[in-house]
């Protein structure tokens, strides 16, 4: 039997305002309900490893959502975050941030990790997906058009993958495609289906 028959006796809601990652799912032929917008404030403490940020704030939105949990409902929440030199790259607060932090990722590697934390009425599970990415070194031209274009204020590193400056700038990945744009979506797949067969 396959994935999507398996979840039918479920409600995987998602709960996530990321286009990417509705995108990603629906690609995967996982029935999927979005949730409504709800706060919750994106902090985590100052001695967590970067590597271990992705996870953190992933397990941080599921304990805030709101709305108490049916039991046949599996809440998805995500959390990515792109490290460079052992430091977090968040999502840039203006242009000058975005355009100082594409300037960083050009002609060097940098990590994509996403942490995705799957919750039912009774129990949790997170895990995190790695890639690494390599730009070429790009030119202060290339870096403004591509900010001034498309606007990546929503994205954590000031870049979408998926954009003009993933078909130009980047030379190789070792890891998956996918988890840059926001949702390892081939190993959620797996993890999905162990844990309802848990």
């Amino acid at each position: 039997m396959l994935l999507h028959e398996k979840l039918q006796p479920y409600r995987l809601l998602l709960a996530s305002q990321s286009p990417r990652r509705r995108e990603l799912i629906a690609g995967s032929g996982i029935p999927f309900t979005l949730t409504e917008k709800y706060a919750c404030e994106e902090h985590y403490p100052a001695t967590l490893a970067a590597e271990e940020v992705p996870a953190y704030l992933s397990r941080l939105k599921s304990e805030a959502y709101p709305t108490p949990l049916a039991e046949n409902d599996i809440l998805l929440t995500a959390d990515t975050v792109v490290i460079l030199d052992g430091e977090v790259l968040g999502k840039p607060k203006d242009r000058e941030d975005a355009l100082r932090m594409v300037a960083r990722l050009a002609g060097n590697r940098h990590t994509v990790i996403t942490g995705v934390t799957l919750r039912t009425s009774e129990r949790i599970e997170t895990f995190s997906a790695e890639s690494d990415v390599w730009f070429r070194p790009l030119s202060e031209e290339e870096i403004a058009y591509y900010v001034d274009t498309y606007r990546p204020f929503d994205k954590a590193g000031s870049y979408g993958i998926q954009e003009w400056i993933g078909y130009v700038g980047i030379e190789r990945i070792d890891g998956s495609f996918y988890n840059v744009m926001g949702l390892p979506i081939q190993r959620l797949y797996v993890e999905l289906e162990k844990f309802i067969n848990a």
